[in-house]
């Protein structure tokens, strides 16, 4: 698991200026700080949340939020691998065939590996647009679950300032209640009830936000990568050339980052 130092980078900057703020301007730390409105936005966020999907998509946003810290595993050096792979394929399919293929590659157990299904369509012996439509659908399928975590994070992400408003009342219907006439009682009381509002812009600004970002970032380099391969594995079920497999991969690649591996 490899740390992203931009992300680190910005979370640390972010709530380091924060802090900074409240640092410069005041020597009372104490009064930001409420575990009622914390409770209220992230146990109201959650509530929402579970509400509007299933527990399972929750658990796995969750999941995410842990990850944002994470590098993504789709790089030029991961693709250079991949399609590294199919021309080592191609070059077994010419020389042996495809029943060879079966047994010389020893793909790891990953239900929800594109390579891996892609595999299996290959040795199924699919061709030309019967494959690749079947690649695609997979691809779509692959892509499709793989965002529903990231709409979860949206919604709280929508949903945070609103509980940290609903906070906010609460808390000035406490204030004036208890103010007895006093006016004098405003400023503090008012002071407590912004905290949840405070809290609620903080956790979606800062965690959910970005959290839902960066997995919409990994899931659309993934879904290019997965475009990529799909139309390697066409030419391969086809009986293509490695140098052509290599040629049509560099196509959709950056100069920068194609690559020279095929036999000419």
């Amino acid at each position: 698991m490899n740390i992203s130092i931009s992300a680190l980078f910005g979370f640390i900057l972010g709530l380091g200026l924060f802090i900074a703020a409240i640092i410069f301007n005041t020597d009372n730390y104490l009064m930001f700080f409420s575990l009622s409105s914390l409770l209220m936005v992230i146990g109201g966020t959650i509530a929402a949340a579970m509400i509007s999907y299933d527990g399972r998509y929750v658990m796995l946003a969750f999941k995410e939020i842990m990850f944002t810290m994470v590098s993504t595993k789709v790089n030029p050096i991961k693709l250079y691998e991949d399609v590294g792979d199919l021309i080592d394929w191609s070059k077994i399919i010419r020389k042996q065939g495809l029943v060879m293929l079966e047994k010389v590659i020893d793909m790891p157990e990953d239900g929800q590996s594109f390579l891996n299904q892609s595999f299996v369509f290959l040795l199924s012996g699919y061709k030309g647009g019967h494959l690749y439509n079947l690649l695609q659908h997979s691809r779509e399928s692959i892509y499709d679950s793989n965002m529903r975590p990231a709409k979860v994070l949206q919604t709280m992400a929508a949903t945070a300032p609103a509980f940290g408003m609903v906070g906010t009342l609460v808390g000035l219907i406490i204030m004036l209640n208890s103010m007895e006439g006093d006016p004098s009682k405003i400023g503090g009381g008012l002071a407590v009830a912004l905290l949840t509002t405070l809290y609620g812009v903080l956790i979606a600004q800062l965690i959910l936000k970005p959290a839902a970002r960066k997995l919409e970032h990994k899931q659309d380099l993934e879904a290019q990568r997965n475009q990529i391969l799909s139309e390697g594995i066409v030419l391969l079920s086809e009986g293509a050339s490695p140098s052509l497999i290599e040629d049509t991969m560099n196509s959709y690649l950056h100069p920068k980052y194609q690559f020279r591996r095929a036999e000419r």
